[in-house]
């Protein structure tokens, strides 16, 4: 089974002006630390170390998927935000889940109102008036 390659490096190694500069820059090594080998350098996008390795850990989905939530803004009454945060972390988790709960009862009462709406309206005339008539009964 193949393993995974080595990433390769972002652009070239530093030039010796490069180089010279990241010294010049550099705080003073303590007086017993190894000296620092820059020839091997290697130019990463900007903004040091933690950005190169937020960089590296950072995924994201493919173009042809479509991301699932959508991010929005809405204003909330106090009260309920102070609620849903006192659990701690995970509170828009629970707000998403307290909507869909609430979307699923309004479907279920939606649901049974048109149910019972069905069984009280009577027949219409019209509907009456189409059904065929027993002429040897009368």
């Amino acid at each position: 089974m193949p393993t995974a390659m080595k990433p390769k490096a972002t652009s070239l190694p530093f030039s010796r002006t490069r180089i010279a500069a990241a010294k010049a820059a550099a705080p003073p090594a303590a007086p017993d630390a190894a000296p620092i080998d820059w020839s091997r350098g290697i130019v990463t996008p900007g903004g040091g170390v933690a950005a190169t390795v937020s960089a590296l850990r950072r995924r994201t989905r493919g173009p042809s998927k479509r991301p699932a939530k959508e991010q929005v803004a809405i204003r909330l009454d106090p009260e309920v935000l102070e609620a849903f945060r006192a659990d701690g972390p995970g509170w828009q988790t629970r707000m998403n889940a307290a909507l869909k709960d609430w979307l699923a009862a309004q479907a279920a009462k939606r649901k049974t109102e048109r149910e019972s709406a069905r069984k009280r309206t009577p027949k219409s005339a019209e509907t009456v008036a189409h059904r065929p008539v027993n002429k040897a009964a009368g």
